[in-house]
């Protein structure tokens, strides 16, 4: 089989959780393991923490760019979350799927919703459950990034986003990050291998059976 001829189409790999569960650790430890893979750096209208870079963890913004970026259909999805606005990019991520690329995700469940009706069969959604209420509330404020009443909101808001587990492809508890991010690894492979996402495949077989 011509090795150039072996192309499918990206993946959109959709990583959920509540705030606190460690998504954002186990997309920097996916995208460490397996180059291939970039993350989906978001827009968003909240303040930039002490610890993020911008054009790395997010694209900051003012409530007004990205009104105006949302009217000029700039995004693939938007949500509202904790009274401050998210949106995917669509040309980077149609850019890196028709190249055969795979894209990380770390939105919630309403993106995730989204992302599945913009395009469906590129879709592998993942959600990350912590071990429990309480682990999850003392990696909040572990965090110390976020004031007590925020780490108060995400909590109350946890068991609504939780609600959501059924509507995804896989669910894992991270209860190790080593252990998760490795599970997440193999999930990875064997969706790389589905039959319709092996562009070639078709005409491969098609001379097998007619040669």
């Amino acid at each position: 089989m011509n090795k150039s001829k072996e192309l499918r189409k990206g993946l959109m790999l959709v990583l959920s959780s509540p705030s606190g569960a460690g998504k954002t650790s186990i997309c920097k430890k996916v995208i460490s393991l397996d180059r291939k893979i970039s993350l989906s750096v978001s827009y968003t209208t909240r303040p930039k923490r002490k610890s993020e870079k911008e054009g790395k963890d997010y694209f900051f913004v003012s409530k007004e760019k990205f009104e105006d970026l949302k009217k000029k259909s700039f995004f693939i999805e938007f949500a509202n979350v904790f009274d401050h606005w998210y949106g995917t990019p669509k040309d980077f991520i149609e850019k890196n799927l028709n190249n055969g690329e795979d894209v990380i995700f770390d939105i919630d469940w309403q993106g995730a919703q989204k992302l599945s009706d913009f395009s469906k069969n590129d879709v592998v959604s993942i959600f990350i459950l912590p071990p429990s209420n309480k682990e999850l509330h003392e990696r909040l404020k572990k965090r110390a990034e976020d004031s007590l009443e925020t780490v108060s909101k995400r909590m109350s808001k946890a068991r609504s986003e939780i609600s959501h587990w059924i509507e995804y492809d896989y669910v894992l508890i991270n209860d190790d990050l080593e252990k998760c991010s490795l599970k997440i690894m193999n999930i990875i492979k064997a969706e790389r291998l589905k039959r319709i996402r092996q562009k070639s495949i078709f005409e491969f077989i098609e001379k097998l059976l007619n040669n």
